[in-house]
């Protein structure tokens, strides 16, 4: 072989040996990926099949009388007297109105039979000592296989704690504190299928930041104790991470109860604000926004609870118009995006306009069953559901089950139960209030508006799970390793 060809392989050669050394010498490149949504977040394990209703014609919560005897026992935790009594009845009657239908279609088979469902009440008059006696009175001496409740963070924090003593299932369906799963609190008989604060304060700020584009100026008018800061603190989260370019132009914190809001709302008036948010619960929600427009103060609301619709018509159209309500169950165009949900919801307004003539449930209040009222319902159906596919009243059967499931609702919305602490994932809808003759924008069935004496839902739009998913709290062993998805 000539000089020339042994330098040309010699060339070769050394080409190959130095790309071959870097190949296996360099670091290899890390692939930055994508938070996974998990293979079954658009498939549900189970729903409300609402083809499978009965015939619920004869329930009327005034004159309703659960089964008893060899039943499934649910304890149901609320306030029923004192000021805050109307609390109770909200929660309580679509709780039992699922019951009532999966009752009616034969209770669910669990060890080893048939058996219906028995909705157990227990009045905690808000009261910290109260809700811990009659939390133990449902489970050592009405033994319940499950606990529910109720209004007040704290006073879930107790039910939960009752229900992991005793490893007794406890259900939130009604208090949002995201502490109630975070590291200290956890338990795993514990469960949140509510929203947290923290999803609705980032999910409003989504909604103006993303979808809205248009008010740049917030003030923030919470009440003063935890959950009206905790409120606060979610939306001013949520500006940062989706509307930067807002500005907080002002923030007060008001005692509960409140009947004189001039001075709050003369400094809104001075701030220069183009949006009020606000997480108040009535009644101080209704008396802010009567003595906003009694003030002259017209911009929109940006709310959770300004949403009763006595005190709304109270108010009347022109005062409740532009008000932008966040809601915890209610998704844009449920009737015409998810059609099933349409005959749920007649099932329901049809009861309340020949069957319910008794107070409070003949209130315009129970009307719809929508937002919060519905959500409770909902949830009942998902705990019912999980117990059913469990086959068994066994905590750890229906843990087991429940940890990562994913169910959707009636009127389509899904969730997913976070397996490592208990919450869930979950869009949001928001809603901007418009007068009758264009409520038909949501209002899509006759009678093509949902109250004439108010503004109501009009355009509806949807915040995705993914751009609220829950806090998780990383001193929570459980949750090491995991993402946001819970994978």
């Amino acid at each position: 072989m000539t000089k020339k060809g042994w330098f040309k392989w010699l060339v070769v050669f050394l080409v190959l040996f130095l790309a071959t050394g870097l190949a296996f010498g360099a670091k290899k490149k890390e692939v930055v990926k994508e938070v996974p949504y998990g293979e079954d977040w658009d498939k549900p394990r189970a729903f409300v099949d609402i083809s499978k209703m009965a015939d619920v014609s004869d329930f009327d919560p005034a004159n309703y009388t659960p089964p008893t005897g060899d039943t499934i026992k649910i304890g149901y935790v609320n306030v029923f007297s004192g000021p805050a009594a109307l609390n109770g009845p909200i929660h309580l009657t679509p709780i039992r109105f699922a019951a009532h239908d999966i009752n009616k279609r034969g209770g669910i088979w669990v060890d080893g039979k048939k058996k219906l469902i028995e909705v157990i009440f227990a009045d905690h008059q808000s009261k910290t000592d109260v809700c811990k006696k009659v939390c133990e009175r449902l489970v050592l001496q009405d033994k319940v296989h499950v606990l529910m409740g109720t209004s007040g963070s704290h006073l879930m924090k107790i039910i939960n704690e009752v229900g992991n003593k005793y490893k007794v299932i406890s259900v939130n369906e009604g208090a949002l504190s995201d502490e109630l799963q975070d590291a200290t609190n956890f338990g795993r008989y514990s469960f949140m299928p509510s929203p947290t604060t923290e999803q609705i304060g980032v999910g409003m700020a989504y909604y103006f930041g993303q979808i809205r584009k248009k008010e740049k100026k917030f003030y923030i008018l919470c009440q003063d104790y935890s959950f009206g800061r905790d409120m606060a603190e979610a939306f001013k989260k949520g500006l940062k991470m989706y509307y930067p370019e807002a500005q907080i132009v002002g923030e007060d914190y008001h005692k509960l109860f409140l009947t004189d809001f001039a001075p709050y709302l003369t400094k809104i008036k001075a701030s220069g604000a183009e949006v009020v948010y606000t997480g108040d619960w009535i009644p101080d929600a209704a008396n802010l926004l009567k003595q906003a427009r009694q003030m002259g103060i017209t911009i929109p609301f940006a709310n959770l609870f300004m949403d009763e619709p006595n005190f709304l018509h109270e108010i009347g159209v022109e005062g409740t118009k532009g008000l932008i309500h966040i809601d915890v169950y209610d998704m844009p165009y449920s009737f015409t995006n998810y059609p099933p949900s349409v005959s749920f919801y007649k099932a329901w307004n049809e009861l309340w306009h020949k069957k319910w003539k008794t107070p409070p449930y003949n209130s315009r209040l129970f009307e719809h069953g929508s937002g919060a009222i519905g959500l409770y319902g909902q949830i009942t159906y998902w705990l019912l559901s999980v117990i059913e596919r469990a086959k068994s009243t066994d905590p750890e059967k229906i843990i087991k089950v429940w940890e990562g499931d994913v169910f959707r609702y009636a009127n389509g919305k899904l969730v997913k139960m976070r397996a490592c602490d208990h919450k869930t994932i979950q869009p949001l809808g928001v809603t901007e209030y418009v007068p009758p003759e264009e409520q038909k924008q949501s209002m899509t069935i006759p009678p093509y508006y949902w109250f004439q004496g108010t503004s109501s839902a009009g355009p509806m739009w949807l915040v995705p799970a993914a751009k609220i998913l829950p806090s998780m709290d990383p001193k929570l062993d459980r949750c090491k390793g995991k993402n946001p998805w819970g994978n």
